[in-house]
């Protein structure tokens, strides 16, 4: 089977990792914070020193990371070792200018696909997340497959597309919900019977998420997404939304909690 190097163990990283693991491929695992990694090699995964010891034997290459920044610093230790053959697959949420610019950069020989995914923790440790894959997938379909459903989106860069779309559709509903309940809290419904006429509306799904539980999306992170989304067109909507989720993060009790404390944040602000 395929050596596979998986390069980012946050709450989505692991345990797409572990599905990996688990299916019999050999894993490599690194992580900036090195004790992330241990469950993982309890269970079998070897730990890299760095990003690029970690790949410099592997046939498949993946990147999950936090931001852009974080993906050009790994990025800056791995194109150098990656050796013909190796199919790098970048399932980190960066827009599709940054999967362009990182592809610009390999060497002949090296394949890149573009493989974000839509879901939360729940769905990545069931192997049932979404998987929005652009480019060329000979080769790691296969080893996509193990962490959900993969989605041919088109070219290079069009899984990165779809994502920031998907997601920013995702964190508008969420806000939305979040000024709506502050809406009620104002009027004096009854928090339950407002949670019901809503879920039982055209923004269900968002009320689901706006309140799920054992589930994981930073709100720090959310913000990053709506902020890659308004550097690309003039969306005054998501602008208001980015706002939100930016006064949110900056409160640390809620930066890396789940987009539920968001919307607990909204509430209290409106």
């Amino acid at each position: 089977m395929e050596k596979i190097a998986f390069l980012g163990l946050g709450h989505m990283g692991a345990a797409m990792a572990r599905r990996l693991l688990a299916a019999g491929f050999p894993l490599t695992v690194w992580n900036r914070t090195a004790e992330k990694a241990e469950p993982l090699v309890a269970e079998g995964a070897t730990l890299a020193p760095s990003p690029a010891e970690a790949v410099r034997d592997a046939d498949v290459v993946i990147t999950m990371l936090a931001n852009p920044a974080a993906l050009d610093t790994v990025a800056d230790a791995i194109v150098p070792e990656l050796r013909r053959g190796t199919t790098w697959v970048e399932m980190s949420t960066v827009g599709p200018d940054v999967v362009k610019e990182l592809a610009a950069r390999l060497g002949e020989g090296v394949t890149f696909v573009d493989a974000p995914v839509a879901g939360s923790t729940d769905k990545a440790a069931a192997g049932q997340l979404g998987i929005l894959a652009g480019g060329e997938l000979t080769g790691v379909g296969h080893v996509l497959v193990h962490m959900g459903t993969v989605t041919r989106t088109g070219p290079l860069g069009s899984g990165a597309a779809l994502k920031l779309i998907v997601n920013t559709a995702l964190l508008g509903g969420v806000a939305l919900v979040a000024e709506t309940m502050a809406l009620a809290d104002k009027l004096g419904i009854d928090e339950k019977v407002a949670r019901t006429a809503l879920a039982n509306g055209p923004l269900g799904g968002a009320v689901g998420r706006a309140f799920a539980e054992d589930v994981h999306f930073a709100t720090a992170l959310a913000a990053k997404d709506v902020a890659l989304a308004t550097k690309v067109a003039e969306l005054p909507v998501l602008e208001a939304v980015l706002k939100h989720y930016k006064r949110a993060a900056a409160d640390p009790a809620v930066a890396g909690a789940d987009i539920t404390k968001a919307v607990e944040h909204i509430r209290r602000s409106a």
